[in-house]
């Protein structure tokens, strides 16, 4: 299937990687399908290692070399290396777990509804990560102008504790990152993102019979929610700023005045500055004793940066926007309140565009959905956009 294009001509070299793509369409589909049916949420090692086994396969029966980078608990790290024609590489990210528990795969394997498929994780992100294959594998076979990394990491949902440091070491040398998260439902991609820090707070009390000596016990249920409110209360939608206790656990008997409780707090926010005011007022709160005889204790579990559109990152956009517009797609760019790995890698000063993926919707949900006729344009605007890398416009 040939390109139809807008007032722009290819060169032999981008016509032969948007026809190869164009042709693939079921091998990505298919792909897609094998991804969602392996299990691999953030805690589940031996899954999202085997979804990096599928992948190195993958790239491996392409002759694309791959490196994995160990890791005792958490899914490895997957690295792909293509040469180029200059220095710097250009990265392809994107992250294979999944917020699901062991056996939803089974319970809702990959299918096909008219133009959905669905799935746990088929679009955040197993069709970012099969589209990010295949366009390695185009880079192969046609040859790639710049040089490529692909990085497949194994624990995003949860602020990836493992893989944040091989994303920055990463980054840090490349011209620019494609994150290949689901595109916007809108069709847009996401040019910035808030940051986020996820925590864990443990409480401690007294316990005490809740009949006959109610009055010497200290409830530490009671001390969550009396912090709780106050959390709550920091959330600032005028600047971005939201605060939010998302799972809450304590006691051991009806009958018993609570002895322990935690929570998990969730926090958001687009300045840096606000970061750290908010975590100052935060903490405070946490370490606060609402009723006398209570302790507190505060544990970051996940962090990420955010998102900051920068002066290149602008570039980077209207290069990919006029590339998706050869290809007779107009691309828009969207702030999302969702964080991603792509803080990191703006975070150590890359370019960066997040977002690219195929496009879905309603991910983190039994209602997940892939948009199938998306997949190929939204590879080819990829592939174009690192074909034609040395057009990139001047401020």
């Amino acid at each position: 299937m040939a390109v139809e294009l807008i007032a722009v001509e290819l060169n032999d070299r981008e016509q032969a990687v948007l026809d190869w793509l164009a042709a693939q369409g079921g091998a990505i589909l298919a792909l897609i399908g094998e991804l969602v049916n392996i299990d691999s949420g953030s805690h589940d090692k031996a899954g999202t290692d085997a979804v990096a086994d599928r992948l190195e396969r993958f790239l491996a029966e392409r002759g694309i070399s791959t490196e994995r980078i160990a890791h005792g608990r958490f899914g490895d790290a997957l690295k792909a290396s293509l040469p180029g024609e200059s220095n710097r590489p250009v990265m392809l990210l994107g992250h294979r777990d999944t917020v699901f528990l062991k056996g939803e795969a089974a319970r809702r394997p990959f299918r096909i509804e008219g133009s959905r498929a669905h799935g746990p994780g088929c679009v955040d992100m197993k069709a970012g990560l099969a589209m990010n294959a295949f366009v390695l594998a185009a880079m192969k076979q046609f040859g790639a102008p710049v040089p490529l990394i692909g990085l497949f990491t194994s624990d995003e949902e949860i602020g990836s504790p493992s893989s944040r440091a091989v994303i920055e070491r990463e980054a840090r040398t490349a011209r620019a990152v494609f994150n290949s998260e689901p595109g916007r439902p809108s069709g847009a991609i996401v040019t910035a993102r808030k940051g986020g820090v996820f925590m864990r707070c443990e409480v401690t009390g007294k316990a005490a019979h809740a009949g006959n000596n109610l009055a010497d016990g200290i409830s530490a249920i009671e001390e969550v929610a009396r912090k709780i409110i106050d959390l709550h209360a920091l959330t600032d939608p005028a600047k971005g700023i939201g605060v939010h206790v998302g799972v809450v656990a304590g006691g051991e008997a009806v009958n018993m005045v609570a002895p322990h409780a935690s929570f998990s707090i969730d926090l958001r926010f687009i300045e840096p500055a606000d970061r750290d005011a908010t975590m100052a007022a935060i903490e405070r709160i946490v370490a606060r004793s609402y009723l006398p005889g209570t302790s507190a204790s505060l544990e970051i579990t996940g962090e990420f940066k955010p998102l900051v559109a920068s002066p290149e990152s602008k570039r980077l956009f209207r290069h990919y926007a006029d590339c998706a517009r050869a290809l007779g797609r107009e691309v828009t760019g969207e702030f999302a309140g969702g964080c991603a790995d792509s803080g990191f890698t703006a975070g150590v000063g890359a370019p960066t565009l997040c977002a690219v993926g195929p496009i879905g919707g309603r991910a983190h949900s039994p209602d997940e959905y892939l948009e199938i006729d998306t997949v190929v344009p939204r590879a080819q605007a990829l592939a174009l956009a690192i074909l034609r890398f040395d057009r990139l416009s001047t401020p």
